[in-house]
């Protein structure tokens, strides 16, 4: 049998072979019942082409237990654990009505639907038959013997072999943005110009904003205006804002991004970046649709987006309650949605172009 990792490590791996951004599950993926998920499959042999695990293997297993890791020790526990009415170690990992977390969360939520863990569709979720392995070539990636440079390189080898090509894209944007926190962030306008932000997560996220969102969400998208922290303006088209009547004071209301989408009706598209906080809130649409009212347009020009890094991030589940209704959020890390807040108002927003991707 394979030798074994301890959990810890095994959680340590498995952060880096999903890394931030791969799935809006990872927590699922990467979170200790993951990693004992995997450490049970190791010991018992739920590798790809062997034996199958049950739930039952993993919360019946304890520290005690864990600590045996000859193959003699290993098999025994699973011919024991397969047996009905075997005594349960006074250091069991889970309560026996606990097994939900990791029949649904780590495998059904996390592990399955990423593809570390195949399943034996001949056999019903609540059987008490094993029904889950350990895809071969990730149970390879648990090897104790593999340095720290062959095991990054052999996880980077699975993810480009099976992650979707939207979340290898993902892991991308967000290891750029990992470096952001100290480098200058460089964006390309839709006219093919070129800006630099200041470094941080605030300048990644709309980065995507302009390069990954507009384009696919808007038909003919052009840059009206960027700011960053500290009230520096990092773009403004004065001659279109003149030209259209529109009237920002930086000191009063400074909006983080305007884009404009000459694809058919002018409509301008205004976005606030949360990496911390700042949503589009009910006050806020109200002061930046005055903007667009004010010059003559109907409100049925103006769109409002909060953009975030994911989901998952600590920014998004603060802010999410109070978006604006009539207004939309997006996630970098998932770029093909969109999020309608819509209040179904007379007179509010228009959609988003029907959210559809150009």
């Amino acid at each position: 049998m394979l030798p074994l990792l301890d959990v810890e490590t095994i959680r340590t791996r498995l952060q880096v072979i999903f890394p931030e951004g791969t799935t809006p599950e990872r927590v699922r993926c990467t979170g200790l019942a993951a990693a004992r998920t995997v450490f049970v499959m190791l010991y018992v042999g739920a590798i790809e082409g062997g034996e199958w695990l049950a739930p039952k293997y993993v919360y019946r297993m304890g520290n005690a237990q864990a600590a045996k890791t000859s193959d003699a020790e290993r098999m025994a526990y699973l011919a024991a654990v397969k047996k009905p009415g075997t005594p349960e170690p006074p250091d069991r990992w889970y309560r026996e009505n606990t097994r939900e977390s990791i029949r649904d969360e780590a495998l059904g939520r996390g592990l399955v639907p990423i593809g570390a863990v195949l399943i034996n569709a001949h056999v019903p979720t609540t059987s008490s038959k094993g029904r889950y392995v350990l895809r071969a070539d990730l149970a390879a990636l648990f090897d104790p013997t593999l340095t720290p440079d062959q095991f990054e390189r052999a996880a980077t080898h699975w993810r480009a072999k099976y992650l979707s090509r939207n979340a290898l894209a993902m892991v991308k944007v967000l290891q750029v943005a990992a470096a952001g926190a100290k480098a200058k962030v460089p964006v390309t306008l839709p006219s093919g110009e070129g800006r630099v932000m200041a470094p941080g997560l605030s300048s990644i996220i709309t980065k995507a904003v302009i390069e990954v969102f507009a384009p696919r969400f808007l038909s003919n998208p052009a840059v009206v205006w960027i700011s960053e922290s500290g009230k520096k303006v990092v773009e403004k088209h004065d001659a279109l804002l003149r030209s259209l009547g529109v009237k920002i004071d930086p000191e009063k209301l400074l909006p983080d991004v305007i884009l404009a989408d000459t694809g058919g009706n002018l409509l301008f598209v205004f976005v606030e970046v949360v990496a911390t906080d700042g949503p589009i809130h009910e006050e806020r649409r109200k002061l930046l649709l005055k903007l667009i009212t004010d010059a003559g347009f109907g409100p049925d020009q103006a769109a409002f987006l909060t953009a975030f890094q994911s989901r998952e991030h600590a920014a998004f589940k603060k802010v999410v309650a109070s978006l604006a209704w009539d207004s939309f959020a997006w996630c970098f890390s998932e770029p093909e949605h969109i999020i309608a807040f819509d209040g179904m108002e007379p007179g509010g927003a228009k959609p988003l172009r029907d959210f559809l991707p150009h």
